[in-house]
C-alpha cells in the first residue's frame, strides 16, 4: 500500500472531523448529512465523467485508483546504468552476441527487448523506433488515467456550488419560517462541503501522484532507451556510464560503481 496517499486523506478527514467535534455550539454531524447534497455532487460528478469518457476508460476507475494507492516497487536506475556499462565491457570484447547470456537475469521487460534487438543486429533506427513507440503508447495510457482524476477534482466542487445553489432555490422557495433559514442553509451548504473536500483532498492529490509515479517510470525507460542506442554503436563503457548519469541528481551519481579504466575504456 502507498502509506503516504493513504496518511494524507487519512490525516485530512481525521482534522476535519477533529473541527467540527471542537467547533463552539457543535451539533456533531447533523448539519453535514444532507443525502441530497451528497447524490448531487457524486452522481453528478460521475455522470459528467461518463460524458467526457468512452465507457472503457470509465470502467477502468477501479484499477486506476488501485494503483494510486498501492506502491509499485521501481527499477533501481543506478543499477540499470550499472548494467549497462558492463554489457559494452563485455560486447566490446566478446561482441554482441554475447550478451545471449545476459537476457536470461533480466527481470526489467523494457531492457529485456531493448538488448535483445541489440543482439539480434538490428540498426539504431529500427531500434530507436520501436523502443520509442512504446514509450508513447505508455505515456499516453498514463495521461488518461491522470485526466481522469484531474477532471473528478473538477467536476466536483463545480456540482458542489450547483448542488448548493439548488437547495437555496428550494429552500427560497418553499420555506415558509424565517427561523427556519439558518438551518437550511447550512444543509445546502454541505453540498459545497462535499464537492470542495472531495476535489482539493482526494481528487486532484491523486491525479498529482499519478503523474509522479509516470514520470519516475517514465524516466528508466528513457534510461533505458538511451543505453540500449548508446550499446548499439558500440561506445566505450565510461562514455555510456557519463551519458546515463546525466539524468540521475548528483546524489545518485554518486552511487555508480565507475567504469573501470582499463585499455579501451576511454576514447
Amino acid at each position: 500500500m502507498d502509506l503516504a496517499t493513504i496518511f494524507g486523506i487519512g490525516v485530512g478527514l481525521a482534522l476535519v472531523i477533529i473541527s467540527v467535534l471542537l467547533a463552539e455550539g457543535a451539533k456533531g454531524f447533523l448539519p453535514f448529512l444532507n443525502y441530497e447534497a451528497f447524490f448531487i455532487v457524486m452522481g453528478g460528478t460521475f455522470c459528467a465523467l461518463l460524458v467526457n469518457y468512452p465507457i472503457r476508460e470509465v470502467m477502468k476507475l477501479a484499477k486506476v485508483t488501485k494503483k494510486v494507492l498501492t506502491t509499485t516497487e521501481q527499477d533501481d536506475t543506478t543499477e540499470i546504468i550499472t548494467t549497462f556499462v558492463e554489457l559494452s565491457k563485455k560486447a566490446r570484447t566478446e561482441g554482441f552476441l554475447s550478451l545471449e547470456n545476459n537476457l536470461k537475469t533480466m527481470k526489467n521487460d523494457f531492457l529485456k527487448r531493448g538488448v535483445q534487438m541489440v543482439v539480434d543486429g538490428l540498426d539504431k533506427e529500427f531500434i530507436a523506433n520501436m523502443m520509442e513507440t512504446e514509450l508513447g503508447l505508455i505515456r499516453e495510457r498514463h495521461k488518461v488515467g491522470q485526466e481522469i482524476f484531474t477532471a473528478l477534482g473538477t467536476y466536483s466542487p463545480a456540482f458542489g456550488i450547483i448542488g448548493t445553489v439548488l437547495g437555496m432555490i428550494m429552500m427560497l422557495n418553499s420555506i415558509s419560517d424565517v427561523q427556519e433559514v439558518p438551518r437550511r442553509m447550512a444543509l445546502a451548504l454541505a453540498a459545497a462541503f462535499y464537492g470542495l473536500g472531495s476535489g482539493y483532498l482526494i481528487f486532484l492529490p491523486m491525479s498529482g501522484k499519478l503523474r509522479r509515479k509516470s514520470d519516475d517510470e517514465l524516466l528508466v525507460k528513457e534510461i533505458i532507451i538511451r543505453g540500449v542506442l548508446l550499446l548499439q554503436s558500440g561506445a566505450v563503457p565510461s562514455r555510456i556510464e557519463d551519458n546515463l548519469k546525466a539524468y540521475l541528481e548528483p546524489a545518485q551519481r554518486a552511487l555508480i560503481k565507475g567504469a573501470a579504466t582499463t585499455p579501451g575504456n576511454r576514447a
